[in-house]
């Protein structure tokens, strides 16, 4: 009787040197410094040291990868702006600290990768739809905000797009501002978004987040 040994699959034994999540980190990495056309199998391969087959061990094909970069978006920078949105709040001034907390956070919001799917945007219809609806999503979790203070429709609306889209802007002109300077512009961006003179105990906690 002759025994066999077994051959293992050179494929699979590249695959296990990287995982999902290293391809995912890369492409994120190249889509933010270089834009979607950083974003090549062949290339995240060779960055990787792996072979350019075992990609297909995780994803189905480029479109997939893409889709996957884009949830990843969804989850990151959409979600935390609807959760702090909805946070309860005693007064208008302490909710959209709440929200203020969110944009200072990497952990909550990646402004790098926003910016990154912006410029995505303009080329890709598919895309443009995406991030037209992800901005649908924020304004109206803002809008329902100021709703729950007693703002109007039409007025929270408004209020809801000019603190999401001054914020965007913000991000967008990478504007270079310490934390504690941009602290001391926070009681008149309140006044501007809300209408409301805010208390020392409204920005309390973002204070000593900012300025820690």
């Amino acid at each position: 009787m002759t025994v066999q040994r077994a051959v293992a699959d050179p494929a699979l034994e590249v695959a296990a040197k990287s995982s999902k999540e290293d391809w995912l980190k890369l492409a994120i990495d190249k889509l933010i410094a270089e834009g979607i056309a950083g974003v090549k199998v062949q290339l995240l391969a060779k960055q990787l040291g792996v072979s350019r087959s075992s990609f297909y061990w995780f994803f189905q094909d480029i479109q997939d990868l893409q889709d996957q970069l884009l949830d990843y978006w969804l989850k990151k920078n959409t979600g935390p702006i609807i959760e702090c949105a909805m946070r309860p709040a005693a007064n208008i001034n302490k909710a959209v600290c709440n929200v203020f907390e969110c944009w200072i956070d990497s952990n909550q919001f990646d402004p790098d990768l926003d910016i990154a799917i912006r410029y995505w945007g303009r080329h890709e219809d598919r895309i443009r739809s995406v991030l037209d609806e992800a901005d649908r999503q924020r304004v109206d979790a803002l809008t329902r905000m100021f709703r729950r203070y007693g703002y109007d429709d039409e007025v929270s609306e408004t209020r809801a797009r000019v603190l999401y889209y001054t914020q965007i802007g913000h991000f967008t002109l990478q504007v270079r501002e310490s934390l504690v300077e941009r602290f001391s512009h926070v009681p008149s961006y309140l006044v501007t978004f809300t209408g409301v003179e805010p208390q020392p105990e409204d920005v309390a906690a973002l204070k000593a987040l900012m300025t820690r």
